[in-house]
């Protein structure tokens, strides 16, 4: 139903509303006893007053007949202030339906006030509706709420000499579209499709087949031609007789280093009866990776205490994947080709992958549906972090080596922001000059600050100070952010209660302390060393940490998860490091393909002109040889992963890289002295597991998903572009012939095989914590030996 508004017209309407208002349908407006001369009066008053206005609706090809009368108003000229705060864009509103013509119409009455609103907001340009109802108007009050009103409160109001009880409420646009008269807003599910379920997991089933034969946790039989077979184990309880079988068929070629290459399409899922069904031919059943993870759970060797969590964290990413397909189909999202001329932030939220390697890897377990859109990074929204006083004494504020405490507050807070924080803390009689200012993610605040820090807030050791104002972009890790408000402001890492790939993700006060120390210590070294720069190398520097310690958990017996979630660090920007002609984007982009399947980095191999040998060479050198001689030159080992990288890219070719996550991420091998404040860097480990680094991290990590793309998309087959990583290697050698077995000549990259560390079985054993951080190598599963690629 349509409804068409005329403005009112009190010598033509005056006697139709006179038996509408007089009808005792309409006692709530109390004029049931009127004359018509005194409802004439009324209605000219209201057309004369420039703060209200009347209206009548037709019901559009209707007969010409008016349905309801309406008046929209200045609520400020009934509500007081102290009852209502006026906003711009607000409107009252009283309506009256007519008496119904003959028999009464179903839903007719809810089809005029969907109407109304539609009006009210459409054509009389509201923000917010407001009305008063009598509290009694039970009939209206439904109606109201069925239209997303919200009642604030009961009040008195008293208009012409009559008082009534009011149940103050209000819609804005965003509650009546969500309403069910608005129809509804936006279904949140939209994403949770069939079609898209389907696609996502067909891909994440593709994963984990890959990945855990990868890891020999499967073992799938040949059947010849490329096909290959998995058969789901039978539960010990049921009979031959009663136990469907199940196996999973696909076409796959397997790469040097165990890499499986699965064609997604080929994938079919096939059930028979039990053995007393011979002959009967399989079935194809639909494919659902969540159910593949427990019919082989056993296989897995996922704890029963576990399951539920690891499927929680395996749904969740199941959910992330189809909100990323959803949007990209949509066409919200950048295709490969789009992302040629992007720059560091579009490419970083256009990453849709969270892990090469790991099935559930965006597990994000404490997000909310809203949050997910507002702080996923593949959602690249904007958001402002709230800030924090903390109590110096309670907190430790640890700097670079030559970066003040000007220099710091001038990185991490604008003037304006700095000047406003000062005066909270001053409006609450407190003395800006004893606390620091740190930063917190808004779930972080919402869910932690005020509930498990209550006490600490409530002695003002911690002052909750609001929003900043700088915009941030939320970067892959969860809990870093990008500067969009300041250019060359730093990055700020923040601790985030959230369960995600195996771990809690906080961010420890203890560790923060020598955070800056640790990387004075690294990036001395990086610049010291000529054959870093000569490869385009740095480090981002994390110039300052805060971390607050006055809590009552740093002072239980046991460590626990709580003692990481009150700190931040400051890292530095890469945008102002680049050279002439330059941009930056996450490594993690080599390894993205879209949603039509497009790989970026064939993309950029095409674009660049260059043959894609050539291009590969210029990767290796800004890449692997940096982390080859910080290994064999110095002992020393970062974590290499795609999103610890930001490359540094002209001409669409590799001319460099940003190393990352330093403080956290870099260890020191050998012997070598440290000071004290940063001996924890040590771990002190044989020679072929520091090889490890290299063979698991940057091999298996990373060059085994670029070698499998490019091998798919026909650029460069797998066993070539081994060939070129021992080039690599040689070109090394070749330069440094007295490093090339390390320090201590027990490093051997060239061997003939080397322990094969396996992640997955670390996040299925416990997807918890998987690694003990202070002990990370004897945390370490093992899988036998991979054959190395570049064995001499």
């Amino acid at each position: 139903m349509q409804i068409d508004f005329r403005p009112l017209d009190p010598d033509r309407d005056a006697s139709r509303l006179h038996a509408w208002l007089t009808d005792p349908r309409a006692r709530f407006w109390e004029m049931t006893d009127h004359s018509p001369q005194q409802v004439s009066d009324y209605l000219r008053e209201i057309d004369a007053d420039p703060a209200q206005a009347g209206w009548l609706g037709t019901i559009a090809d209707g007969g010409g007949e008016e349905v309801v009368y309406v008046e929209t108003y200045d609520p400020t000229i009934l509500i007081p202030a102290k009852e209502l705060t006026p906003r711009a864009g607000d409107l009252g509103m009283h309506l009256l339906t007519g008496p119904p013509a003959g028999e009464p119409q179903r839903g007719f009455t809810r089809q005029v006030m969907g109407e109304v609103m539609r009006f009210c907001f459409e054509q009389r340009g509201a923000e917010r509706v407001v009305v008063e109802p009598d509290h009694r108007n039970t009939a209206i009050l439904a109606k109201n709420a069925a239209a997303g009103f919200r009642l604030l409160r009961e009040i008195d109001l008293t208009a012409d000499g009559h008082t009534k009880r009011a149940a103050l409420s209000i819609c804005t646009r965003e509650d009546f579209a969500a309403s069910p008269l608005g129809g509804g807003a936006p279904d949140p599910h939209a994403h949770l499709r069939p079609d898209v379920a389907d696609a996502v997991h067909r891909h994440l089933l593709a994963k984990a087949v890959a990945e855990f034969s990868h890891e020999r946790i499967l073992e799938p039989a040949e059947l010849g031609d490329d096909w290959w077979e998995l058969t789901v184990p039978r539960s010990e309880d049921a009979t031959s007789d009663e136990a469907a079988h199940v196996r999973y068929r696909f076409r796959a070629r397997v790469l040097p280093l165990e890499h499986w290459l699965i064609e997604e399409d080929s994938l079919v899922r096939l059930e028979t009866g039990g053995e007393s069904s011979p002959g009967v031919a399989p079935m194809h059943a639909p494919i659902d990776v969540l159910e593949f993870v427990v019919a082989f759970q056993d296989v897995l060797g996922i704890p029963d205490d576990l399951v539920s969590t690891y499927l929680e964290e395996l749904a969740s990413t199941f959910a992330a994947a189809c909100a990323k397909l959803h949007d990209a189909r949509e066409g919200h999202r950048p295709s490969s080709e789009d992302l040629l001329g992007a720059g560091l932030q579009q490419i970083e939220a256009a990453m849709t992958e969270g892990h090469p390697g790991f099935l559930a890897g965006s597990g994000r377990i404490g997000y909310s549906l809203t949050d997910y859109r507002d702080f996923a990074p593949e959602q690249g929204r904007r958001t402002r972090l709230q800030w924090v006083a903390v109590r110096r004494e309670l907190s430790h504020l640890s700097l670079g080596e030559g970066y003040g405490a000007a220099d710091h507050l001038a990185g991490a807070l604008s003037p304006e922001e700095r000047e406003g924080f000062d005066s909270r803390i001053a409006d609450r009689g407190l003395d800006p000059a004893d606390y620091h200012l740190m930063p917190m993610h808004p779930w972080q605040v919402d869910h932690r600050l005020s509930l498990t820090f209550a006490a600490d807030v409530a002695r003002q050791d911690l002052v909750p100070l609001g929003a900043g104002g700088d915009e941030f972009q939320p970067q892959q890790s969860l809990r870093t952010f990008f500067d969009l408000t300041r250019p060359g402001a730093p990055y700020v890492k923040v601790a985030l209660a959230i369960q995600n790939m195996g771990f809690l993700r906080g961010l420890s006060p203890h560790y923060m302390r020598d955070t800056p120390a640790i990387n004075d210590w690294v990036h001395g070294l990086v610049q010291g060393d000529p054959e870093f720069a000569d490869l385009g190398f740095s480090v981002l520097r994390e110039r300052s940490a805060l971390g607050y310690t006055g809590d009552v958990y740093h002072r239980t017996r046991t460590t626990n998860p709580h003692r990481k979630m009150l700190a931040a660090l400051w890292r530095e920007n890469p945008l102002p490091l680049l050279g002439e002609g330059e941009r930056a984007m996450t490594m993690a982009a080599l390894l993205h393909r879209d949603h039509e399947g497009v790989a970026f980095v064939s993309r950029m191999i095409r674009a660049s002109g260059i043959a894609p040998s050539t291009w590969v060479e210029d990767y290796l050198g800004a890449y692997l040889q940096p982390l080859v001689h910080a290994l064999l030159a110095h002992d020393v080992v970062f974590m290499p992963h795609g999103e610890n990288l930001i490359l540094r890219v002209k001409d669409q070719r590799v001319v460099g890289a940003f190393m990352k996550d330093i403080g956290e991420e870099t260890a020191v091998l050998g012997p070598r002295s440290l000071s004290e404040n940063i001996e924890r860097m040590r771990a002190r480990v044989p020679g072929d597991e520091k090889a490890l680094s290299i063979f698991t991290d940057v091999f298996d990590g990373v060059l085994r998903h670029l070698s499998g793309i490019l091998d798919a998309d026909g650029l460069l087959d797998a066993q070539s572009f081994w060939r070129l990583v021992a080039r690599s290697l040689d070109a090394y050698e070749s330069r440094h012939p007295g490093q090339a077995r390390g320090l201590a000549g027990d490093v051997d990259l060239r061997s003939g095989a080397f322990a094969h560390s396996c992640l997955n079985r670390l996040q299925l054993r416990n997807t918890l914590q998987m690694v003990d951080i202070g002990n990370q190598a004897e945390s370490l599963l093992y899988a036998g030996t991979m054959p190395n690629p570049v064995a001499r």
